[in-house]
């Protein structure tokens, strides 16, 4: 097994029209460290020709190694499938289209080596549109009161983690997870640069309306079981008003007679506010005995 100083791992999904760029600015990123590295590139499952660029990469420089996977996973399965081919005593991961620059890579490498576990980025100047950074910020605030780790951008790809790191995500035997609160639920020391941001100068976002609702899905169900137990929450509150609701009416029945109860009507409602607080509390202890599963599942 041939170890290197450090990895660089890239998910690749129809991005043609900067790889040859992307590669370029990365091997003479890394060159310059004067460290062994090595390039890895993920194919996941590209139709635009980036498949055959990869393996061209490859073939003409010995520190690139192409990963090619059969169809499109996503691009946190696609960081994965590189974390698994890496054997860099660091390893640092970037997106393909060239917004994070490469050239911060040297930037990564010498704040982990100060003793931290992993280096995250913060975006400066972000290129991106109104809606997208407005939900970013929500996230990440989000994922901090959730994670308790204070990192300002999880969004952001370009990140550096130490060996121990990504052995431990490895062993870890979930498919749908948020690749940042992972490392950092097993890091010690987390720490955070500012990093440059550019406008995406060719192709377009891979991330449509639904992939991103579906990534904030995998990012919430990753840090707790909290929906779970927000049923037992919404039944509590419908059981106690339901019952508080069925007091009022007994009290103003017997002050103001049947007539004023619209003939048990209103009781009706009473009753089935119970109902459906009881059902939702069966629901939630149901999510905790599910949610105790998950846990044991995941094997953190």
């Amino acid at each position: 097994m041939k170890v290197t100083e450090f990895s660089v791992v890239i998910p690749v999904f129809n991005e043609s029209a900067c790889l040859d760029e992307l590669i370029t600015r990365c091997l003479a990123a890394c060159r310059a460290t004067g460290k062994t590295f090595e390039l890895i590139l993920i194919d996941d499952g590209s139709r635009d020709g980036s498949t055959e660029m990869i393996k061209e990469a490859a073939e003409k420089h010995s520190e690139v190694l192409g990963v090619l996977l059969n169809r499109n996973y996503g691009q946190h399965a696609a960081i994965f499938a590189g974390f698994r081919q890496s054997h860099g005593r660091m390893v640092v991961t970037l997106d393909a289209d060239l917004q994070n620059p490469p050239e911060e890579i040297p930037r990564l490498l010498e704040e982990i080596n100060k003793g931290f576990d992993v280096v995250g980025t913060v975006r400066m100047n972000r290129r991106d549109s109104f809606f997208r950074k407005t939900a970013s910020a929500m996230i990440n605030r989000a994922v901090r009161r959730a994670t308790g780790v204070m990192m300002h951008d999880y969004g952001c790809m370009l990140r550096a983690y130490r060996r121990h790191i990504v052995n431990a995500m490895l062993q870890c035997r979930e498919h749908s997870t948020f690749i940042p609160i992972l490392a950092n639920s097993f890091a010690k020391k987390t720490t955070e640069i500012p990093v440059g941001h550019a406008e995406r100068v060719t192709g377009q976002s891979k991330y449509s309306i639904y992939k991103l609702i579906s990534l904030q899905y995998d990012l919430l169900t990753s840090m707790s079981t909290f929906p779970l137990r927000l049923l037992s929450l919404l039944g509590t509150v419908f059981a106690a008003f339901g019952i508080g609701f069925g007091v009022f009416l007994i009290v103003m029945r017997l002050a103001y007679g049947a007539v004023w109860a619209a003939e048990g009507v209103f009781t009706l409602f009473a009753a089935q506010f119970v109902l459906v607080g009881a059902l939702f509390l069966a629901l939630g202890i149901l999510g905790e005995y599910i949610g105790r599963i998950y846990h044991d599942v995941r094997s953190r």
